[in-house]
């Protein structure tokens, strides 16, 4: 079993130590570098910052979704406080990775039938039915990032 396998957390210290040693010009050996797991670590990072965009705007389009189609009262708060939280991570990560903002349309597209289908789900499960119909409510990439929320009911 390899270090990476047996133990990842002393891997990443390990090789941590020698990049920085490599990167400082020292003369490290090279076959104590793993280069191929070195790469899929570096990768992961990336992938793992998607993700969590991709959740955050996933927990966006939801809120709003219920904010518009629920009859419910009482949650509404909660939910526009789970769209403000939402929309704090989202910045966080943008102000971290800000090549992932190219994404952030696609990521919308994407999540939104999503979205739709797990909060027709929800109302149905507690017997409310749609103010509007649920499949039509698409949002804008400054709908989902901005400070808008839907008006509150009549």
């Amino acid at each position: 079993m390899s270090e990476y396998d047996a133990d990842i957390v002393m891997w990443a210290d390990r090789q941590t130590g020698l990049l920085r040693r490599w990167a400082a010009g020292e003369l490290v050996n090279d076959s104590e570098l793993d280069w191929p797991h070195i790469a899929e670590e570096i990768e992961s990072v990336g992938n793992s910052e998607r993700l969590a965009l991709r959740s955050h705007i996933g927990t966006v389009l939801e809120h709003l979704i219920k904010l518009q189609a629920s009859p419910a009262i009482d949650p509404r708060k909660g939910w526009k406080a789970a769209v403000l939280h939402a929309r704090s991570s989202i910045r966080r990560l943008l102000k971290s990775s800000p090549s992932l903002r190219r994404e952030v349309a696609a990521m919308i597209a994407d999540e939104t039938p999503d979205a739709q289908r797990d909060v027709a789900t929800m109302l149905a499960l507690y017997d409310e039915q749609p103010k509007v119909p649920i499949e039509g409510l698409t949002f804008t990439e400054d709908q989902v990032l901005g400070p808008w929320l839907p008006d509150e009911p009549a």
